[in-house]
């Protein structure tokens, strides 16, 4: 048996990105069997449980090996990344036993691991197996990402305190403050191993990545050219782009099974109708992600934005975040609109707007003909899902490359514009209301809409027989060969 093991992060998103590729690598090599290793988050983040039988009833060749399940309380980390940390690395005994076992019964190809489970390169050096990353952010981070040693290196001070720009030819100038927020206070156990996660994508065979040649130009043509890093390897390893991939099982619900599935198909039966009453490109799209939590007084503020803009939206809320340390990170109940947003701004604003409660479906919300703009956390996922259906983009980052990512899409590609927060982080509900008003009204929103039409007409291209991403599939499957 021939066989391609993939090996996520844990958590949904990371998930659904490796059974993409997965899908795709089917598409020009049918006889693979793909394994993916399932780690199991000891928090709450949503069972992957009914995306998974969705999968293998869909795509029999895709099978999923369970990794036996790690105690580590939640409560006792300040961050998801210092869970991440010794979640991967206490799993690496584990990622090696199965890996192993599938070497003695197939010949695998390739393991495919994501950013953080770079301990697995050891796992298939032992073995003998070539060890390739998906890296499920763009070409532009990925070249910033690979310096990331070097600057370390470079540098003293916490990135934090430095507005300092680093340049790179490929890159529009980037403050160093906006690199993820676990990066920005040097000598903890996070920031070394993010370092180390930088550190080791240059030491792979070789990085797939989920874009596509004429979205990133620039940092494609560097990456693909290889170059030199300060301190590191004489030569990057090759690159395949190979996107846009987006999910095509609709995996983006919380996947728990049973009431919460059945919960989510009404809420998106909820919203696809509402938007079918709607006119054409008229609603904007209020979606920040799963964990993209807002406070009361922040919700509040995009609520009296909303209002004052005078246009259609759809949003999706959830509630604020826990603070109760001892909930850890655990997805938390349906929110209560009453309490969450302004004395009668549901009533004031029904004629115009719904509000739904933690989730909506929505690559087939940017995709419905009535949606016209999208304010986002730019997660790279969303971010090409926006692409996809031509639907341009307002940037409010609060999490992980979301900084990159508004600076990549505002400065470099011009298919967003900015959201301006306060030092805080706080956005004001004049800031939402023009911003939106903006985006739907203006010159400015227009011809962003006219390049991101343009862009989904190249990533459709891309993804055709012949195309940049199709040829970058057949080279990958070339160098296993």
């Amino acid at each position: 048996m021939e066989a391609i093991v993939l090996y996520p992060s844990p958590g949904m998103g990371h998930l659904i990105s490796m059974v993409e590729v997965g899908k795709l690598l089917l598409t020009h090599h049918p006889s693979f069997t793909i394994i993916i290793l399932i780690t199991t988050p000891p928090f709450n983040a949503g069972s992957t449980a009914s995306y998974i039988a969705a999968v293998s009833a869909t795509t029999p060749s895709i099978s999923f090996h369970q990794l036996p399940i790690i105690s580590l309380d939640p409560a006792a980390y300040d961050s998801v990344e210092a869970l991440m940390r010794d979640l991967i690395h206490l799993n690496n005994v584990h990622a090696d036993a199965a890996l192993t076992a599938i070497s003695l019964t197939s010949t695998v190809h390739s393991l495919i691991i994501d950013l953080f489970c770079y301990p697995a390169l050891e796992i298939a050096a032992k073995l003998n197996i070539p060890a390739y990353y998906f890296f499920t952010s763009g070409a532009s981070c990925l070249a910033l990402y690979l310096h990331m040693p070097s600057i370390h290196r470079n540098t003293t001070e916490n990135f934090k305190n430095l507005n300092t720009l680093f340049h790179l030819p490929c890159l529009p100038p980037i403050p160093l403050n906006h690199l993820p927020e676990p990066m920005l206070i040097r000598d903890t156990t996070v920031y070394d191993f993010l370092i180390n996660c930088t550190t080791h994508l240059a030491k792979s065979a070789g990085i797939i990545i989920n874009t596509f040649e004429t979205l990133e130009p620039k940092a494609v043509k560097a990456l693909s050219k290889g170059f030199s890093i300060p301190d590191g390897p004489n030569q990057t390893p090759p690159v395949f782009c190979i996107g846009p991939l987006i999910d095509t099982n609709k995996g983006r619900s919380k996947g728990n099974g049973g009431d919460d599935d059945d919960d989510n198909n009404d809420k998106g039966i909820e919203c696809l109708k509402w938007l079918d009453s709607q006119p054409s490109q008229s609603v904007v799209f209020l979606c920040f992600g799963s964990m993209g939590l807002f406070s009361k007084k922040q919700l509040m503020e995009v609520a009296v934005g909303l209002e004052k803009s005078g246009q259609r939206f759809l949003w999706v809320v959830r509630n604020p975040p826990s603070i109760n340390k001892n909930q850890g990170f655990t997805a938390g109940p349906d929110p209560a609109l009453d309490s969450l947003l302004p004395e009668g701004f549901l009533d004031r604003t029904s004629d115009r707007g719904l509000v739904v409660k933690a989730w909506a479906p929505q690559v087939e919300v940017l995709n419905h003909d009535s949606v016209g703009g999208f304010l986002t956390h730019c997660g790279w996922n969303s971010v090409l899902e926006a692409i996809c259906a031509g639907v341009p983009m307002v940037a409010w980052p609060l999490y992980a490359e979301q900084k990159f990512n508004k600076i990549l899409l505002v400065e470099e590609l011009k298919l967003a514009m900015p959201v301006n927060e306060s030092e805080s982080g706080f956005v004001s509900a004049e800031e939402v209301e023009k911003r939106v008003r903006e985006l739907m009204e203006s010159k400015e929103g227009n011809s962003l809409r006219n390049r991101t039409m343009a862009k989904r007409k190249e990533a459709v291209a891309a993804l055709r027989e012949g195309g940049p991403s199709r040829s970058a599939v057949a080279q990958l499957l070339k160098c296993w060969a």
